[in-house]
């Protein structure tokens, strides 16, 4: 199994900026992508970004190109999600999923975190 948790939600005005964090552990998690998603109320969950094992590969939703950026550091186990350029439309719950690169990136991981809040008020 593996234990995913998010952090660093919150509220910001629009055209503000955030950094999530997504802290993965257990036996499984090795070599494993990982990737953010994120479900607004009323809506079903999208996929927002994804990053492989080696950081190498990137793949971002186009709603998102240009003003977020997923990275990563494999000694911490952990990713991050650096939110620019915020804006009302973005506000949802982020949640971080890890898995092979071919589900993370297509929004189907099987191992979730609980999600972080993230407010953009206009």
């Amino acid at each position: 199994q593996v234990q995913v948790v998010e952090s660093g939600g919150g509220m910001v005005q629009a055209g503000g900026s955030l950094r999530l964090s997504c802290a993965a552990s257990g036996r499984a998690f090795v070599r494993l992508a990982m990737a953010w998603c994120r479900q607004a109320p009323g809506k079903e969950r999208e996929f927002v970004a994804a990053i492989s094992w080696s950081g190498d590969s990137t793949s971002y939703a186009d709603s998102v190109k240009g003003r977020f950026a997923i990275s990563r550091e494999n000694a911490k186990n952990t990713a991050y999600l650096q939110m620019n350029s915020l804006k009302p439309e973005d506000t949802a719950v982020y949640y971080c999923g890890v898995d092979v690169f071919e589900l993370v990136v297509s929004g189907r991981p099987r191992f979730w975190g609980q999600g972080t809040q993230v407010t953009v008020d206009s």
